[in-house]
């Protein structure tokens, strides 16, 4: 790795803590759905590390699809508005779904997407999220599951970016600017 291009970067959740409590995660949402199939829903483009990693772990039957739902752009700070850039394949009803994200942050995506998807009738509908940042909470949402709440700061790897760059990082870390 080009030393320069990642000397802002500092670890905050290091690979094998990451492994460990991706782990967990899979384990606690297997029993869960015992005996049930589950749909889960990629929040694209930061969450597909997530999610691949999470799946292996998971050991019911699993189906995929992806949205790609937007709230940043290039700057550092969500904007407050969410599209939705790219839709769901196929139909959700009557399925139990779960909804991955890399980061709950302001927790807006959420607290608007899944009003959306609720009103698709699945058969139940919960959320895991990576990370949580609590601090920068400005709506009432909360995951189903979380992996790590972390501090107020700005956070690439493992799927999160910052202008496109830094998602193939096998860690979390904090990005100095």
């Amino acid at each position: 790795m080009d030393n320069n291009y990642y000397s802002n970067i500092s670890v905050l959740i290091d690979e094998k803590t990451l492994n460990k409590r991706i782990q967990e995660l899979g384990e606690e949402i297997s029993r869960d759905y015992e005996g049930h199939e589950l749909k889960m829903i990629c929040i694209l483009k930061g969450s597909v590390l997530f999610m691949s990693e999470l799946a292996k772990r998971i050991t019911v039957p699993v189906l995929f699809d992806f949205m790609q739902v937007s709230s940043y752009g290039s700057g550092t700070s969500s904007s407050g508005s969410v599209k939705i850039r790219k839709d769901l394949d196929e139909d959700i009803a009557g399925q139990d779904v779960l909804i991955v994200e890399d980061i709950i942050d302001s927790g807006n995506t959420l607290y608007k997407l899944t009003p959306i998807l609720k009103g698709r009738n699945p058969k139940t509908l919960k959320v895991v999220s990576l990370l949580d940042k609590p601090e920068r909470r400005e709506v009432p949402f909360k995951a189903d599951y979380r992996g790590f709440e972390i501090p107020d700061e700005f956070v690439v790897g493992f799927g999160l970016d910052y202008d496109q760059k830094y998602r193939n990082l096998p860690y979390i870390g904090v990005l100095h600017l």
